[in-house]
């Protein structure tokens, strides 16, 4: 099993752009770790479902108040969630390509897609360094711009929590 680097806060994307996401709006966060978007989120009112594949991760949140947790691997195959709306999509430090062009029509109208996650260039800081892992250069500027309405998009290297070189979009469906 992977060794996995635990953050506690939330990251300051997320948190800057959530206020976007409608108030106690149902929320979804996509491999959501130990869930420190998750039970931040519920903290501010939303509705969230909390999926990841370690369930001693997502141990912690069981039983939180606006928290549905959900252990499930999203590179099995079945995708059972891709019918369910969400005002809001959460997705950080986590890449599987096929997810990517799914993401858009989970959304709500006026929902809002708040994703980041490392990109290439990562590996001269470790991991992840497996190109499978890595965003290419604009890559959800390119993937999303023809479907929804970016909010804001950033690329580079950031110095905390850890040095990395990461990408991040925020965008909404009209």
């Amino acid at each position: 099993m992977m060794k996995h680097y635990l953050l506690e806060k939330p990251s300051p994307w997320i948190v800057k752009h959530a206020p976007l996401i409608a108030k106690a709006g149902r929320v979804l966060d996509l491999a959501c770790g130990n869930g420190r978007h998750a039970i931040w989120l519920a903290k501010q009112g939303y509705q969230v479902d909390a999926i990841d594949r370690d369930a001693q991760l997502v141990s912690s949140m069981e039983g939180m108040d606006n928290i549905n947790v959900f252990i499930v691997d999203l590179e099995a195959g079945d995708w059972s969630y891709s019918d369910r709306k969400y005002d809001g999509l959460i997705v950080s430090r986590y890449l599987y390509r096929p997810l990517l062009h799914a993401l858009p029509a989970m959304l709500n109208p006026g929902g809002v897609l708040i994703y980041e996650t490392f990109m290439a260039g990562n590996e001269r800081y470790g991991k992840p360094s497996n190109p499978d892992f890595l965003l290419l250069p604009n890559e959800l500027f390119d993937v999303y711009s023809p479907l929804l309405n970016i909010i804001a998009f950033e690329q580079g290297e950031q110095q905390t929590p850890r040095p990395a070189i990461m990408q991040r979009i925020c965008a909404t469906k009209n």
